[in-house]
């Protein structure tokens, strides 16, 4: 079972560790950091080794990439050419012809390659997709996604690159398709900074359907919502909830009597979840598809899409 090695031990590569043992597929770590490979080493119980010895290593057969995004497609190349399966973190590149370089190499290979949009993984979000399926909000109208908070203010990206491609995911895979047109804003609102402290888009997905997502670091409180709107119903997911309120369905809908709308409003309805942390459930998926030989749900297509959208945002913002 243990065939996984996590390739960088900081801020969330640690959780990305612990989840991995966890779940008994931690075979080795690595960092550039010696002593904190040591710590994380012996307190897993696994060998640090460097990341040639992993890729050399024939009992590894996948690799976990929290690196720097500018490392992703090199490494996710390399590790793929050694034959190992990869799951990378979010956003899968910082360039589409790179990202589009380690698609083509996994299909070529017959490797995996996942991107960590970890919240397409949350039992919320999973339970509002089949909502969405099932035809509970008849066709979608607008989807808005507020993702909003005090810090941590990031010196390496803004604070679109680091919250949004989460929304981004999620709206495409709600909106099932990619937007026809995208406009953004990106604001530097604190003076020391070039990088953008709020920032927000919109997404035209064509046939009536809409997206916004709004991200900033300068909230004074934290909000992390996802509203869809549809003909029939609406439902939110809200991730500072409790779990058994994370996901409310409103069965609301609008008529027009005489030309005129009548708002037809119903009792909410919270829809209950399976308690499962997100990203327990995202590396055990990962470990499933190896196993099973079959393309994640978050597979190196999602995360190409993901890009393109970003980018296209950026160039709307003027970036």
């Amino acid at each position: 079972m243990k065939h996984l090695a996590v390739i960088g031990c900081g801020g969330w590569g640690q959780n990305l560790v612990r989840t991995t043992h966890e779940l008994g597929f931690l075979a080795a770590i690595c960092d550039t950091d010696p002593a904190r490979a040591k710590t994380f080493a012996d307190t897993f119980g696994v060998p640090a080794l460097s990341y040639d010895e992993i890729l050399d290593n024939k009992d590894i057969t996948g690799v976990i990439l929290p690196v720097p995004a500018p490392l992703h497609a090199k490494m996710a190349l390399q590790a793929i050419a050694a034959g190992k399966h990869v799951f990378v973190e979010k956003p899968i590149a910082m360039k589409v012809p790179d990202a589009q370089e380690m698609v083509d190499a996994a299909k070529k290979a017959d490797r995996i390659l996942m991107v960590g949009h970890v919240l397409q993984y949350h039992a919320a979000f999973v339970a509002l997709t089949k909502l969405v399926a099932d035809g509970a909000l008849g066709e979608l109208r607008h989807i808005r996604s507020n993702r909003l908070n005090f810090g941590k203010v990031r010196t390496e990206e803004n604070v679109f690159w680091s919250f949004a491609p989460h929304d981004v995911s999620m709206m495409l895979a709600l909106a099932g398709r990619e937007p026809v047109d995208v406009k953004a804003h990106y604001a530097a609102d604190l003076p020391q900074s070039t990088l953008a402290a709020s920032a927000s888009a919109y997404l035209d997905f064509g046939q009536g359907l809409k997206g916004e997502i709004h991200t900033s670091w300068l909230n004074p409180f934290k909000e992390q919502k996802l509203t869809v709107v549809g003909t029939k119903g609406m439902a939110v997911f809200d991730d500072t909830l409790a779990s058994d309120k994370k996901l409310t369905f409103y069965p609301n809908s609008v008529d027009f009597k005489d030309g005129q709308p009548v708002m037809n409003k119903a009792e909410a309805q919270h829809i209950g979840i399976p308690n499962c942390q997100p990203l327990t459930c995202e590396i055990a998926h990962f470990a499933e598809c190896i196993v099973q030989n079959r393309s994640p749900r978050t597979d190196g297509l999602e995360g190409l899409r993901v890009l393109k959208v970003m980018q296209a945002c950026d160039k709307a913002a003027g970036i």
